[in-house]
């Protein structure tokens, strides 16, 4: 492995005191794909799309009209407000391919997520939105891998955490964003 391939995570963790729900994913796309600077930037995946169709019926509540951009201030007060902290489960690694698709993504370093647990006494749940990530958490874990759109238990340091497996939200991923939607509505089902 070259070092010059190696790329770190570009973004901080973003661990909101009052958080419930730590959403990781692999890890974000190049640079030049990002429509704003936070977690979930590239235009064409559908992230904000679904919690804007959960949270206020409107695909579009979270995208600056006429542009192609996301409103990256109204994504955090939204995060903040419902209790959203997100990362992602590597934090180096090479693209084997110029592009963020888990299947050419090589994780070098893995981001310390216990370490994440521990800075989010409040959180009771972790929300995968890919392969990659999912299989980082079971090994962490040592714990069984949820379905598309379930729960399993993570027992750490005396906490009980629902582990979910979500879909992709990828267009790459071959479903509609409603019905994206109605799988990630029922972490919001669960953790009001």
């Amino acid at each position: 492995m070259q070092k010059e391939k190696i790329e770190s995570h570009p973004l901080q963790p973003f661990l909101p005191e009052n958080a419930k729900i730590l959403m990781l994913g692999s890890f974000p796309p190049k640079k030049e794909k990002w429509s704003m600077e936070f977690f979930y930037p590239n235009w064409i995946n559908d992230m904000w799309r679904i919690w804007g169709l959960i949270f206020y019926n409107d695909k579009h509540y979270f995208e600056v009209k006429g542009e192609k951009r996301f409103d990256k201030d109204k994504v955090i007060d939204f995060c903040k407000e419902k209790g959203f902290a997100l990362y992602d489960t590597a934090s180096e690694v090479v693209r084997l391919k110029d592009n963020a698709s888990d299947k050419f993504l090589e994780v070098v370093t893995r981001t310390d997520v216990k370490a994440l647990l521990k800075s989010l006494p409040e959180c009771e749940n972790i929300v995968t939105t890919g392969q990659k990530a999912t299989d980082i958490i079971i090994d962490i874990f040592q714990c069984e891998e949820p379905k598309v759109g379930e729960k399993t238990e993570i027992n750490y340091k005396g906490r009980t955490i629902n582990f979910w497996r979500m879909p992709s939200s990828s267009r790459a991923y071959p479903m509609k964003v409603e019905e994206k939607a109605d799988f990630y509505r029922k972490i919001i089902l669960v953790t009001r």
